[in-house]
């Protein structure tokens, strides 16, 4: 008879919560021209290649603070559930920032192989940055939040499910408007932006 530690136990929940968020991530950087959910991308667009080794370059080239915020915040809180999971199947802060850092580097390359976006040196930074404190929260929560973390992921599993195979179904493409921000006009006629 063998006698499973809780840690152990509890292995196969966080393992497959993992895998269910590494498909997540995998499809919204390598499948995006495969697939729609609702008005957000249009496939056909997402077939591009480009490089950018220059750290933190949108900072003084993005004309828009929502470039910035959505780049760098976005692929932040992109990794940080895969840091919390990575955390909990070995609890080592630097290794799982070590497998952030791997994956991300994975993706990055892969986009840039098969065309399939934009490879960027800060989405690799931020990636790792992201499961760096993913882990410091996992390390942070200790072990009573595991059930915590595995639902969480679970649930957003399912709902990426669904936004899935509803995909184009979600949003009308006739209420679509074409904004351009420089010329872009409140109710009354009035600009936006002078």
């Amino acid at each position: 008879m063998t006698s499973h530690s809780p840690r152990s136990a509890f292995r196969t929940p966080i393992i497959l919560a993992l895998v269910g968020y590494c498909a997540i991530i995998i499809s919204l950087t390598l499948l995006k021209s495969f697939f729609v959910i609702g008005l957000l991308w249009i496939p056909e667009n997402q077939r591009v290649r480009g490089l950018s080794l220059i750290p933190l370059n949108d900072l003084w080239e993005s004309s828009s603070l929502f470039t910035q915020v959505f780049g760098y915040g976005g692929n932040f809180a992109f990794f940080v559930p895969f840091g919390v999971l990575v955390y909990m199947l070995n609890g080592r802060i630097g290794l799982t920032t070590l497998f952030g850092a791997g994956f991300s580097l994975l993706i990055e390359v892969s986009q840039y192989l098969f065309q399939q976006g934009f490879s960027d040196i800060d989405d690799f930074l931020f990636n790792t940055l992201g499961a760096a404190t993913g882990a410091c929260v996992a390390a942070w929560a200790g072990p009573r939040a595991r059930w915590l973390w595995v639902s969480l992921t679970a649930v957003l599993v399912v709902v990426f499910a669904a936004l899935a195979i509803l995909g184009s179904r979600l949003g009308d493409p006739d209420r679509v408007a074409e904004v351009n921000a420089t010329s872009y006009t409140l109710d009354h006629g009035s600009p936006l932006f002078t």
